[in-house]
C-alpha cells in the first residue's frame, strides 16, 4: 500500500508539472533547459527515495526445495543444459517466476547430466490442499517471501518435506496464518538453534524445533501427518548443521559401501567439484563449505592430471524420500565406464540431545527436565560423589532424567565423560534401543503402546526398565540399571533414586509426572466464528482451552491487554485471578476444560491492534474459583488454583507449571468499513496473507518517514520551478513601445 501512495504521488506531481508548463504556454529555450534539468532531478529523487525505501516493505526473497517431488504448474519458460544453480538464479531474477522445476537424465556415458530447467509463473506448490507428486531427479524449488533479517544468500533457505513431522522434539509452539510467518520465526527465534519447522495448514500451528532429521536418537523419526509439511532450515552455519559433534561417515543404509559410492556418482547432482591431495583434504572441503549446507561427500582418489576428484553434495540418504531403500533398489549401470568408483561420506551427528558438546542443553531441556534428588536407602551417610550409586568403577556418573509425555517416556542421560555402549528397555533390545558412540549426553525414548518397548501401564502408572550397558553385545556388573515410571500426579514432582539390592547390576527407580497440555487462545463472535478482525462494541467470547481429554484443569491469572507498539497496556485479570474492572473485561467461567470470559472489543487510542497475553497455571481437577469484589458485590472468577492439602500436615502445595499465551486481533473504529477474516479452510482461501501474529501489517516510521520526505521534496521543487519561472519574467526587460 505504501508503495502504491509513493507512485500515485509521483505521477500526480509529474504530470501536474507539465499540465502548467503547456497552461503558460513557456517556448523559451532557456526555461525548457531549465525545466529539464529539474526533471531529471526530481527523477532522480524520486529513483533513489525509492531505492531507499525499507526492504521490509516487500519482505526478502527466499527459496523452499522439493528432492524428488514436482508440483502442478504453469510453464513460461523452459532451457536445457543449465545447471542447478543457474536454473534457480534464473528464477530468482524473472518477477514473474514462481517456482522452478529442475531436472537431470541419467546417462552414465555422457560426461555431464543432461539437465532441464522449466520457469513457472503459476503453481499449485502454494496450495496446502495439492499433493505433490514423486518425480525422480528432479528438484523443485518455490519462491518465498519471508520477512527476516536472517536469509541467507543460499540458493534455498528451507528444505520441504511434505506430509512428515517429528514426533516429540517441540521446543516452541505458535501460530500463524502462513507458512512464510512460520518459516520467518524459524529464522528469527533468539533463545535456540531452531532447525526445523513443522508447520499444519488446518489448525495454523508452527511447531519450531532445535532437532532434525539427522539429530542422534529414534525420537527424531519422520513419521507421516497429513496436511503437516516437514521444513529443514539451510541457513545455519557450518558448526551449527549438528546438536553435537558433526562428524562424517560411510552411510550405513544395509547395502555395500561400493554400491552406494556408484549410485551417488550417477544419480547425485554434483554441488560442486575440485581437485584435492588427499580424502581429508576433500572432508575439510565439505566441512567449511558456506555457499550451501554441506551434507556429503565422495573422493575419488588421487588426482590424476587435470581432473576434479572431489565431488560435494547437499544431498545424503536423509534427504531422499524413500531414504536407505532408495539404493536396494538401485541396479547396476549395465556399462561400465571404467572411471573410480570412490569413497562416499556423510555428515554424521553424534546422539546427543544437548546444542554441542558437554552438559549444555537447549532452552526446552531446561523447561522439561524434572529436578533430581538422590535417596541412598541402604547407607543414610552416603554422599553424592563417585561412589555413590550413580558412578561406576571406571568413573563414569550417570545423571539420568525423565520427560514424560502423552505418548511416551524420554529418559536423557548425561555423563561426566564420553559414554560408549548402548540403551535399550530390559527384554527389548533389539526393537527400543541406541546405539551410542563417544557421547556424553543421550536419550531414548520408550513408547507407551506397542510391544516394541514393553511399557507397562496399570491405573494411570507406566513403568519400564532401562539399562546402561557398557559393552556391544554382553551385559556385565558395571551396567545400570533405571526403574522408570510416570504418574499422572501434579504434586509429585520429584525424581527419586534408590538402591534396590535384588540383582546386580543394581535397579534404581525413577518416578516422574507428565508435562501439561499446551494451552492457546480463541476469540470468537457471536455466531462462535474465530475472529481476527472486528469493530469496536463487538461482543466476544475469550476462551482459552486445553485439550478435552487431559485430568487437567487450568486457571487465568495477570491477563494484560497491549497495543501493538506495546508502549500501552491494561491490566485487565490481576494477579489473584480477578478482573480489574468487570464492565470492561468480565472474569472468567469454566466451559468444560475451557476457561471463557464474554466481553465488547475495544482497543487502545494510538493501535489498531490488541494483544491479549495471560500466564496459565494448572490444577488436577477443577480448579477453584477465586472470590472478587467489585462495587461492593462478591462474586467468582476462575483465576486462582485449588491448593492441594499434603497427607502428613495442613500445609499446602502449589505446582510450579505455568505457561504465557498471547493472542492478537485487529480492532476497528465505528466508520472503517467492516472487513471480516473469519479463519476458513485454508485450501480455499490459500492465496491470502492473513498473517497477524507475526509479520507487521502497519507501516513502519522509517517508511512513513521516506514518505514525508519525498512528498517534501516534489513539492518543493515545483514551487521552486513556478518561482524561477515568474522571477525570469519578471527580471526580462520589457520593450518600449514606438
Amino acid at each position: 500500500t505504501l508503495i502504491y501512495i509513493y507512485i500515485f504521488i509521483d505521477v500526480f506531481f509529474f504530470c501536474f508539472f507539465f499540465l502548467q508548463l503547456r497552461f503558460l504556454s513557456l517556448s523559451s529555450l532557456s526555461f525548457n533547459n531549465m525545466s529539464s534539468s529539474i526533471i531529471t532531478r526530481l527523477l532522480i529523487a524520486s529513483c533513489t527515495i525509492c531505492i531507499l525505501l525499507p526492504h521490509n516493505v516487500w519482505g526478502r526473497m527466499a527459496f523452499e526445495k522439493l528432492t524428488d517431488y514436482d508440483f502442478a504448474g504453469t510453464t513460461y519458460y523452459s532451457v536445457k543444459n543449465l545447471s542447478l544453480y543457474e536454473c534457480q538464479g534464473w528464477c530468482r531474477e524473472e518477477a514473474d517466476c514462481q517456482a522452478a522445476a529442475f531436472s537431470f537424465v541419467v546417462n552414465p556415458l555422457s560426461p555431464t547430466q543432461e539437465t532441464q530447467c522449466q520457469l513457472q509463473n503459476d503453481s499449485s506448490a502454494h496450495n496446502p490442499s495439492a499433493a505433490p507428486q514423486r518425480s525422480a531427479n528432479m528438484y523443485y524449488m518455490v519462491k518465498l517471501q519471508l520477512r527476516s533479517e536472517n536469509v541467507c544468500h543460499r540458493p534455498w533457505s528451507f528444505e520441504r518435506v511434505p506430509n512428515k513431522v517429528i514426533r516429540g522434539s517441540d521446543n516452541a509452539l505458535i501460530y500463524t496464518s502462513t507458512k512464510e510467518a512460520c518459516l520467518s520465526a524459524c529464522l528469527n527465534e533468539k533463545r535456540f538453534v531452531c532447525r526445523s519447522v513443522e508447520y499444519d495448514y488446518n489448525s495454523m500451528k508452527c511447531v519450531l524445533s532445535d532437532s532434525d532429521r539427522r539429530s542422534g536418537g529414534q525420537f527424531v523419526q519422520l513419521v507421516e501427518a497429513q496436511g503437516t509439511d516437514y521444513f529443514e532450515n539451510l541457513c545455519l552455519k557450518p558448526q551449527q548443521a549438528c546438536k553435537a559433534t558433526r562428524n562424517f561417515a560411510n552411510a550405513r543404509v544395509g547395502v555395500s559401501e561400493e554400491k552406494v559410492a556408484q549410485f551417488v556418482g550417477l544419480h547425485y547432482y554434483t554441488d560442486k567439484e575440485l581437485q584435492v591431495t588427499s580424502e581429508s583434504a576433500c572432508r575439510l572441503a565439505c566441512e567449511i563449505e558456506s555457499e550451501f549446507l554441506c551434507r556429503s561427500f565422495l573422493y575419488l582418489g588421487q588426482p590424476q592430471g587435470s581432473q576434479y576428484n572431489c565431488r560435494l553434495y547437499h544431498l545424503d540418504h536423509k534427504t531422499l524420500p524413500d531414504g536407505p531403500s532408495t539404493y536396494l533398489n538401485h541396479e547396476r549401470p549395465l556399462i561400465d565406464h571404467g572411471e573410480p568408483i570412490g569413497q562416499y561420506f556423510e555428515n554424521v551427528c553424534d546422539k546427543s540431545s544437548s546444542s554441542g558438546t558437554g552438559l549444555n542443553t537447549s532452552a526446552m531441556d531446561k523447561l522439561d527436565t524434572l529436578p533430581i534428588s538422590f535417596d541412598a536407602t541402604e547407607d543414610p551417610t552416603l554422599n553424592i560423589t563417585r561412589n555413590d550409586v550413580n558412578c561406576d568403577k571406571t568413573g563414569t556418573c550417570y545423571d539420568v532424567s525423565v520427560h514424560c509425555k502423552d505418548t511416551r517416556i524420554a529418559v536423557q542421560v548425561r555423563t561426566n565423560k564420553p559414554f560408549n555402549g548402548r540403551i535399550y528397555a530390559l527384554g527389548r533390545s533389539e526393537t527400543c534401543n541406541i546405539d551410542v558412540i563417544n557421547s556424553d549426553s543421550f536419550r531414548l525414548d520408550l513408547t507407551m503402546a506397542g510391544q516394541d518397548c514393553n511399557t507397562q501401564s496399570v491405573t494411570g502408572v507406566y513403568s519400564n526398565t532401562v539399562v546402561l550397558q557398557h559393552h556391544s553385545v554382553v551385559m556385565t556388573k558395571a551396567d545400570k540399571i533405571y526403574k522408570v515410571k510416570c504418574t499422572y500426579d501434579m504434586s509429585s514432582k520429584n525424581i527419586t533414586f534408590g538402591m534396590m539390592p535384588i540383582r546386580d547390576p543394581e535397579m534404581i527407580h525413577i518416578n516422574s509426572s507428565p508435562e501439561a497440555p499446551p494451552p492457546r487462545i480463541r476469540i470468537l463472535d457471536t455466531r462462535q466464528r474465530e475472529v481476527e478482525t472486528v469493530r469496536i462494541g463487538d461482543r466476544l467470547n475469550f476462551r482459552i482451552e486445553i485439550p478435552e481429554d487431559t485430568p487437567y484443569g487450568i486457571f487465568a491469572r495477570s491477563c494484560v491487554a497491549m497495543a501493538k507498539d506495546a508502549r500501552t497496556s491494561f491490566k485487565i485479570i490481576d494477579d489473584d485471578g480477578c478482573p480489574t474492572d468487570p464492565t470492561i473485561f468480565p472474569g472468567f467461567t469454566a466451559d468444560g476444560n475451557a476457561l471463557q470470559s464474554t466481553y465488547e472489543a475495544f482497543r487502545f487510542t494510538e493501535s489498531y491492534g490488541v494483544i491479549f497475553q495471560c500466564n496459565v497455571k494448572y490444577c488436577l481437577g477443577p480448579c477453584e474459583p477465586a472470590v472478587c469484589e467489585w462495587n461492593m458485590e462478591s462474586f467468582e472468577s476462575l483465576g486462582r488454583r485449588r491448593r492441594r492439602r499434603s497427607v502428613e500436615g495442613n500445609d499446602t502445595k502449589e505446582a510450579d507449571e505455568d505457561m504465557n499465551i498471547s493472542q492478537e486481533i485487529l480492532v476497528l473504529d465505528f466508520g472503517d468499513e467492516k472487513r471480516e477474516f473469519f479463519k476458513a479452510d485454508p485450501s480455499t482461501d490459500f492465496a491470502k496473507d492473513k498473517t497477524v501474529t507475526i509479520i507487521e501489517p502497519c507501516p513502519t516510521k522509517t517508511s512513513v518517514l521516506a514518505l514525508a520526505v519525498t512528498c517534501a521534496l516534489m513539492i518543493l521543487l515545483y514551487i521552486s520551478t513556478l518561482f524561477i519561472y515568474y522571477m525570469k519574467k519578471w527580471l526580462q526587460p520589457h520593450k518600449i513601445a514606438a
